[in-house]
């Protein structure tokens, strides 16, 4: 077979596991009917190029190729779902079914797989090869002592002398649970994770109980790892050292602090933590740069070892593994002295990568990669001919950081429902630095290899590049406006931007008009965003455990009700603001009720989300708004407050009482109580004066018992409670009233719209 039938081939393997998005991953058991959609596409349009692509390419494939590939894509599909992880029979998630338990206290023996790491918690990190569990069953206490296996995540609390390494034995004593699915739009899908990973169960530990009491391995390549890094920050502030080993390692081998990677993320420079290409490219470039004097079958297997090293200390990631199979075909071509095609050996080094793990085709490091180094191939030229009046170094400096973006942001935007605006500056500006860092900290950790104190002082003459970068990376993400929401992008839409990207490639009479297509993308995106939030009537309860979030969109306008921490806003608020493309609030509303409100625990900015009104019952410093805000105003008792058609009233400042009244509902909504138990709160004597209009009455609560004097009051329809658990008590009294309840940590999120009613997330 020719060139053109290999890529034939190699093409339809990777389309027939990207037909698998039908199936959802990772989803170990497709429905019948998404098999036959996927099985008949994939059949039709093999039928299809068989009958008619050989009338138009009489030159081409024959159609028995165009049949073969059409096969080849049906058992690519097949392949996919033959790897997707599922749990053994024996597998420790098990437990849990077979006691019927989402929790349950066991002590669990295993092996380390990977060193520990760092969780923003400030927990380590565990992934463990389970062996035997140990529990109590039942009321009587029976103890029982299981052999089982499969993969565990675990979680411990930091010591500084415990040192977990692979191949470690430990027991370690925790709550085992079931991981859960996203409980809010845009939040993290903590059982996808697991599941993709091959893991099915959970253990948040409190103690490491036994470890391996035998001296530590003398050699491994964590070993190496670890005398890289210690070696580096020897003489390097945090977080500089950090940064250093991460730069070259790749952040998943180093605990870099998270404020760090967030800014760096941010700033659009996520790439520069990550072992990719860059750092592969860089350092084979340099090995044959100091090997040139030598053979070329001598320069390929220290290309080769080097690459192999570097792979073995960074781990095996997607974007590691495409840049080294690139680079190991660059060096046979130059053994073979045969040039070679760029696009052949990404297509070449894709196919081998899936038929190693399938899987990677859903991995987002994966698709980054390619992207990036596809248009690095296709785009990096037309731009450097378009710049040919600048200097070559500075026309790169411009055009790599442009034709990379080009092809990786509409997935970015896709995935991440956010856009880093200074990307490419910021990318241009810091290029200098990071190559100098880069590659300065590829010698230190050469040197710390050899003679660690040697490694130590070849990274602290970095410490003035380091800290430069960190400056300039400070500058960007505090820019106004640096990052920008653009909420869900459907698939669709997807696929069309980069049918749009496609068609400039390859089309030269399209190549010149590239600025009308560009347009044409962007309106894409810009217009449907511009309908959706000017359209939009919802009111969003957000699952925050214990805490009250609230959400209402109406037709542009924002209103934001919340009483929670840091941590509500990093990993509840801020995913949906981007998942929505909220990128202002007109209004914000503190219902913290203690002076708590103003404490470090909640100073924290909704993501550089600027915020017009600020309203609280407390009267708070200006410095010590949880929020970027225009205006801060004192939310009085009886004062009624217009946000567009939305008016809102606070009714009780002893629990929060605030009234919400828009459409043809009217919302009450209680916070928690702090001077008495619960939210069994004095129901307040002007509540009953209140002109309760013939509108329908919506009640949220905080999910603690509640009187039934408030019930009586305000009469609800459906009454929603923030929390993780009702009371049976509670429960009984509402069927009673025949009101309709919703809990968030039963229903997830619960969305109101006035066209589909109340609908909840799980």
């Amino acid at each position: 077979m020719n060139r053109n039938s290999w890529t034939i081939l190699c093409l339809a393997y990777v389309i027939g596991l990207l037909s698998t998005y039908i199936f959802g991953f990772p989803n170990p058991n497709p429905s019948w009917q998404q098999w036959t959609i996927v099985v008949a596409g994939l059949g039709l349009f093999s039928l299809i190029a068989t009958v008619f692509i050989p009338k138009f390419w009489r030159l081409g494939p024959t159609w028995k190729l165009w049949l073969g590939a059409g096969i080849i894509a049906i058992l690519a599909v097949v392949y996919f779902q033959i790897r997707v992880p599922q749990p053994a029979i024996n597998d420790i998630s098990q437990v849990l079914q077979q006691e019927n338990a989402k929790g349950l206290f066991v002590t669990v023996e295993g092996k380390v797989l990977y060193e520990g790491r760092l969780t923003r918690s400030q927990r380590v990190r565990l992934w463990l090869d389970t062996e035997k569990v140990k529990y109590l069953r039942g009321k009587e206490k029976a103890a029982v002592d299981r052999t089982v296996t499969g993969k565990l995540y675990v979680t411990v609390p930091l010591s500084p002398e415990q040192v977990f390494y692979p191949g470690q034995k430990l027991a370690v004593k925790g709550t085992l649970y079931q991981p859960r699915s996203a409980v809010n739009p845009g939040g993290f899908d903590f059982k996808t994770y697991l599941n993709s990973k091959g893991a099915f169960a959970g253990l948040k530990a409190i103690e490491v109980v036994s470890e391996d009491k035998e001296d530590r391995p003398s050699w491994g390549l964590w070993k190496l790892r670890q005398r890289i890094i210690n070696a580096q920050g020897r003489w390097l502030e945090s977080p500089a050292g950090e940064l250093l080993s991460s730069m070259v390692l790749g952040r998943r081998a180093v605990d870099l602090p998270y404020d760090i990677r967030d800014r760096f993320i941010k700033a659009g420079l996520a790439h520069v933590l990550a072992a990719s290409g860059f750092h592969v490219s860089l350092l084979l470039g340099t090995v044959l740069v100091l090997t040139r004097r030598f053979s070329s079958n001598t320069q390929f297997f220290i290309g080769v070892s080097t690459l192999c090293l570097y792979v073995g200390l960074t781990g095996i990631q997607a974007s590691v593994m495409r840049a080294v199979f690139m680079g190991i075909g660059a060096l046979v071509g130059m053994v073979a002295e045969r040039k070679v095609r760029p696009l052949g050996s990404l297509l070449l080094a894709a196919t081998l990568l899936l038929l190693f793990n399938p899987l990677w085709i859903w991995d987002i490091g994966f698709g980054l990669s390619f992207l990036a180094t596809l248009g690095l191939i296709v785009t990096l030229p037309a731009l450097q001919k378009r710049l040919d009046w600048l200097p070559p170094t500075i026309a790169s400096l411009v055009a790599i950081p442009i034709a990379a973006s080009v092809w990786t942001l509409p997935l970015v935007s896709y995935v991440f429902n956010t856009v880093a605006i200074y990307s490419i500056p910021a990318n241009i500006i810091a290029s200098p630095l990071i190559w100098i860092v880069s590659l300065g900290g590829m010698f230190s950790a050469l040197a710390a290899l050899i003679v660690p104190i040697a490694g130590s002082a070849i990274a602290f003459l970095l410490y003035y590049p380091i800290q430069l970068l960190l400056g300039i990376i400070e500058f960007f993400t505090t820019l106004p406006g640096s990052s920008l929401a653009v909420g869900k992008i459907s698939l669709g839409l997807l696929l069309l931007i980069y049918g749009l990207i496609c068609l400039v490639w390859l089309s030269k009479r399209w190549q010149r008009r590239w600025h009308l297509v560009g347009l044409f993308a962007l309106t894409l995106v810009v217009i449907p965003i511009w309908y959706y939030r000017s359209t939009l009537v919802q009111v969003t309860i957000l699952a925050a455990k214990q805490e009250q979030v609230v959400v209402i969109q109406n037709r542009g306008k924002t209103i934001l009700i919340s009483n929670g921490d840091a941590d509500t806003f990093r990993y509840v608020i801020d995913p949906f603001l981007a998942y929505e493309g909220i990128n202002y609030i007109d209004c914000a509303v503190a219902l913290e009720s203690q002076p708590s409100l103003s404490s470090d625990r909640s100073k924290v900015e909704i993501s550089n989300t600027p915020v017009k009104t600020f309203l609280s019952n407390l009267t708070i410093e200006p410095d010590s708004l949880p929020v970027k805000s225009e205006e801060y105003r004192n939310l009085s008792v009886g004062e009624t407050i217009s946000v567009g058609s939305i008016q809102m009233k606070s009714i009780d400042a002893e629990p929060t009482l605030l009234q919400l009244r828009f459409m043809d509902r009217t919302w009450w909504l209680l916070g928690k109580n702090s001077s008495e138990k619960g939210d069994r709160a004095t129901v307040p004597e002007n509540l009953q004066l209140q002109e309760l209009n013939s509108s329908k009455q919506i009640f949220l609560w905080s999910g603690r018992s509640v009187r039934s004097k408030w019930l009586d009051v305000v009469k609800p329809e459906v009454a929603i409670a923030s929390s993780s658990w009702v009371t049976k008590k509670t429960q009984q009294k509402l069927r009673q009233k025949q009101i309709k309840l919703y809990w968030t940590g039963r229903d997830g999120a619960i969305q109101w719209t006035p066209s589909h009613g109340f609908r909840t997330t799980l």
